[in-house]
């Protein structure tokens, strides 16, 4: 009796020891216990099995938008008339073409000019050419606000004659965006008569649906089919939201390579820099229907699948924000033969079991 009452208990104890060594081997999720996968030591060689303790790491991220090249107003120049009078001769007469610093624009008929070199004059004359003199000083510096150049001056002294007729001159090199006056037309003090670009230096702007993570002076890469890459720095995040297009405008400014023109499309990438948080290589995570998982290496050989919640995502990199935390180790190559095997020991799912 005592014999049959001891084979009848046996296979009990068994399932109980059985029972009790895979909870060892399973950890705890939300109350359920969850399956694990255990390798020998050769099929973790054969599988390229490797881990990694994770740890926080800043994360670099690049975006990629559109963007465009336009004017950097910064060296647009308007030229406007610094006194009233008629023009006489425009001497650059169609928009688009380039000028240089010193390059004559157009020619001014002024009677009001015309008086003040007669006083000019006459001041000179009196001191015996003495430009010490307070009212040749004065009269001398007006002419200089006028738009005459210092040649101009001397050659005035020279002639000893006034000249109503004055040739104004380009103050900066540049592309003639816009002519506003024609010849023959009378203009006051102040009119606008021409717009200068310079195009050495273009700002570069872009629209981007959250600026969360973009800060003035970060990295950027501007790219214009054609043209090698250009490297350079965020100058410029919108403080307001553009409602209408549900976006951000940013902008960079690059150096002119040679033919960059204003309306030309570009690409420009963004790189950011998050705070340190979790970073995994990218092939650790698994993705299912069911949503993101990967390996954690709860004893040597031993994984267990983790259901995670990811943030920031590059090529190469991914941001975990739950499910996984600082000093756990994770297997960072070989996740999907520890998936296949899971599959192959246990018949389901690994997402299935959180």
């Amino acid at each position: 009796m005592k014999w049959i009452l001891l084979i009848v208990m046996l296979p009990m104890a068994c399932r109980q020891i059985s029972t009790s060594e895979e909870t060892t081997v399973s950890g705890l999720h939300a109350g359920h216990e969850l399956k694990q996968v255990m390798l020998t030591d050769a099929q973790v060689l054969l599988g390229n099995i490797k881990t990694r303790k994770v740890g926080l790491l800043p994360l670099v991220e690049s975006k990629t938008v559109n963007a465009r090249l336009v004017t950097n107003t910064e060296t647009t120049f308007a030229v406007s008339s610094r006194i009233n009078g008629r023009v006489e001769r425009l001497f650059i007469k169609e928009s688009g073409k380039p000028v240089k610093a010193g390059e004559p624009l157009y020619q001014l008929y002024s009677e009001e000019l015309l008086a003040l070199q007669q006083t000019y004059l006459l001041a000179t004359a009196d001191t015996a050419n003495n430009l010490d003199s307070y009212v040749a000083k004065a009269t001398h510096k007006k002419l200089q606000l006028y738009g005459l150049t210092e040649m101009q001056l001397d050659q005035l002294i020279k002639n000893g004659r006034p000249d109503a007729r004055i040739t104004c001159y380009a103050p900066a090199a540049g592309i003639v965006s816009s002519i506003a006056v024609s010849e023959g037309q009378y203009v006051a003090e102040g009119s606008p008569l021409y717009s200068l670009v310079n195009l050495n230096k273009l700002w570069v702007e872009a629209d981007i649906y959250t600026q969360e993570s973009l800060q003035v002076g970060d990295p950027v890469t501007v790219q214009v089919a054609g043209y090698p890459a250009i490297e350079s720095r965020l100058e410029f995040v919108a403080p307001e939201f553009n409602a209408a297009s549900q976006t951000w405008r940013v902008r960079t400014s690059i150096v002119n390579p040679g033919n960059l023109k204003p309306g030309m499309p570009a690409m420009v990438r963004a790189y950011t820099r998050a705070e340190s948080t979790v970073v995994i290589p990218a092939q650790a995570v698994i993705r299912t229907g069911q949503g993101p998982h990967l390996y954690v290496e709860t004893a040597p050989n031993t994984f267990q699948p983790r259901m995670v919640k990811t943030g920031i995502e590059t090529s190469a990199e991914v941001q975990v924000l739950d499910g996984v935390h600082e000093g756990e180790t994770v297997a960072i190559s070989g996740a999907y033969l520890l998936y296949s095997e899971f599959i192959l020991k246990h018949g389901v799912n690994p997402v299935h079991q959180h």
